[in-house]
């Protein structure tokens, strides 16, 4: 994907949305995995409520006092934002509305039988190892369009749009087939994380090249802590994220474009392989072989011990262990090191998108009621009340103006600046639940020695053909 170059001066996360989105075309019609069961429930049960009356301050008609019901991934920003901020939110708007809370770790696993029965809640926070099938759902009918909600009123200005109040790109983000169902509302920026604290002690800098990777990973190794790691047990896409954006830079964006669009041999592209033989040798002689059996905090916790020093993730990671995090360790980010000089992008290119992902349940009994609570979500006192809490910026264009970010999050945005128009994306895992899953399995294999990076691209490979191939399955495209 290519993007009109700016002055990286100006640049911050409002333009990396614009660069980084793409919209999801819908290809050819296909039987969702949700399948005939998501419609054997009986709808008799979840009948929708009547609307109410619209006025200035209720532009979508929300019956006043019907219920709504949030679901939050309780993961790397909690649920505090939620019972904190944008239910009372909404309670405020609607006193006489009960605001039924859940949160879980496993959306598909509470969720799904759910949407099979007819009987799902208004709004979802559909994120995690186990979130449901974005793609299927929109084959399904089951995500309410948010055409009504960017058109209308804003909660800080009736004379501005809600689709007006949010940074470009996001709106296009979360559409398919050029409508939109997904509402994508934190600005993330990924890359491996450090200890500020950690380095100046033993007076080590993050490198920007392979050779100045390879060196400080060993000088980590003699110092006695594990210079590299991540969770194999549930976290294996935080490392394919690190193969895939090495091999963008090595290669070019349209990698990952090929990549996306399930092109033939895009998983075997030369920039792919070249990456996967680099983090291989990393996984053998740089990382430990038990983080294949641990989960994501496992890890984390261990790089707050100071026993790991290098850690993929997004700038969601400082706001998750915040518990555990030592006074002064100060996290950073640092970009993925290039491999050579040849390398189609800079050193400072990066991953970085809109995340974490929010739609409302067409087939609820209140849908009105839940895109009510995605215009609160996307008022300034939501923005900035979410903000406050997780300390991570959204998507909305005030949401964060004047806020002091911890110096994680202020590393990955001074990150996002540097990339300059640099700023890349990729969409497959969305899009092709199946085809994540295959690359997540690969990449344990691969990091922790049992394949090579010919049998790791072919792996992968062989599984995107045969998604290719299935006429039952949803295609995107970019």
């Amino acid at each position: 994907m290519s993007f009109t170059p700016e002055h990286p001066a100006a640049l911050d996360r409002r333009t990396v949305l614009r660069r980084a989105a793409a919209v999801g075309v819908l290809a050819t019609p296909a039987i969702g995995l949700l399948g005939a069961c998501a419609t054997s429930g009986s709808d008799g049960d979840n009948e929708q409520v009547a609307g109410g009356t619209k006025s200035e301050k209720n532009p979508l008609g929300v019956k006043e006092d019907a219920a709504i019901e949030v679901v939050i991934f309780n993961g790397g920003y909690g649920e505090k934002y939620a019972t904190d901020v944008h239910e009372p939110l909404y309670k405020k708007a609607f006193p006489k509305a009960e605001v039924k809370h859940q949160a879980t770790q496993a959306v598909s696993t509470v969720l799904q039988p759910r949407f099979a029965s007819g009987n799902p809640p208004e709004f979802v926070n559909n994120s995690g190892e186990k979130l449901m099938d974005f793609g299927a759902l929109v084959a399904d009918g089951q995500l309410q369009d948010l055409t009504e909600l960017w058109d209308a009123p804003s909660v800080d200005d009736p004379t501005k749009k809600v689709r007006d109040t949010v940074v470009p790109g996001t709106i296009e983000a979360g559409s398919f087939n050029g409508k939109p169902f997904v509402l994508y509302y934190v600005s993330t920026v990924f890359g491996i994380w450090y200890s500020g604290k950690l380095f100046k002690d033993n007076g080590w800098a993050p490198a920007k090249n392979w050779d100045e990777f390879i060196a400080l990973l060993t000088k980590i190794k003699a110092k006695g802590i594990t210079p590299y790691g991540y969770a194999g047990a549930n976290a294996a896409y935080y490392q394919w994220n690190v193969i895939l954006t090495h091999a963008a830079k090595i290669g070019g964006t349209d990698v990952l474009k090929n990549i996306d669009n399930l092109e033939d041999g895009a998983w075997q592209q030369d920039a792919v392989k070249q990456a996967a033989t680099a983090w291989a040798e990393v996984g053998a002689k740089f990382s430990d072989k038990s983080f294949e059996g641990l989960k994501h905090t496992d890890v984390q916790l261990r790089q707050n011990q100071y026993k790991v020093a290098l850690y993929p993730s997004g700038d969601w990671l400082e706001g998750e262990q915040k518990k555990d995090t030592p006074a002064g360790f100060d996290y950073q980010l640092m970009p993925v090191p290039s491999m050579s000089a040849s390398d189609k992008l800079p050193a400072t290119a990066l991953r970085a998108t809109a995340g974490e992902g929010y739609f409302v349940s067409a087939k609820s009994k209140n849908p009105k009621g839940g895109l009510e609570y995605m215009r609160q979500m996307l008022s300034t006192a939501g923005a900035k009340g979410f903000t406050e809490v997780v300390k991570a910026p959204t998507v909305v264009t005030a949401g964060s103006e004047g806020f002091a970010f911890p110096p994680g999050v202020a590393s990955s945005q001074a990150a996002l600046k540097a990339a300059g128009q640099d700023v890349f994306n990729l969409y497959f895992d969305g899009w092709y639940k199946e085809l994540d899953t295959e690359a997540r399995t690969a990449t344990n294999e691969l990091m922790f020695g049992r394949i090579n990076a010919d049998a790791f691209v072919e792996r992968i490979q062989k599984r995107a053909d045969a998604i290719k191939k299935d006429s039952s399955v949803t295609k995107f495209k970019r």
